[in-house]
């Protein structure tokens, strides 16, 4: 499947923004997640959804992400708020249809297909 990412743009702190991931096929039987890659820093794990609403989010974004899928629209959503300035990064959705426990999901090597990326930026 093909994934194109959207949504991305400059807010404020405190803003909000919802990211899009577009596949080009059904995702009803994958794992859909985030990851974002901050200036200068390696990738990092977001959150993930798999199956209809079972999610995880890291740590740094709990509480104030949301991630959520529709799967009748083959898409898959970010919703951010209360966003901060270290939320800037450029943020790609994958997924993945090998099933597994919801700790796997975290790891970006278990996804096939990634999207290209979208890039957001909070200002201070």
């Amino acid at each position: 499947v093909q994934l194109q990412a959207s949504g991305g743009g400059l807010v404020q702190a405190g803003g909000s923004l919802r990211l899009t991931c577009a596949a080009s096929g059904s995702i009803s039987n994958t794992g859909m997640g985030w990851y974002r890659q901050p200036p200068g820093k390696q990738r990092e794990f977001v959150a993930v959804v798999v199956g209809k609403t079972v999610a995880n989010y890291a740590a740094s974004v709990k509480g104030r992400f949301t991630i959520s899928r529709d799967n009748d629209k083959n898409a898959v959503y970010l919703q951010m708020d209360s966003l901060k300035p270290e939320d800037t990064a450029v943020y790609y959705c994958a997924a993945d249809s090998t099933p597994g426990p919801l700790s796997t999901w975290q790891d970006s090597n278990r996804y096939d297909s990634w999207g290209q990326g979208t890039l957001v930026t909070v200002s201070s």
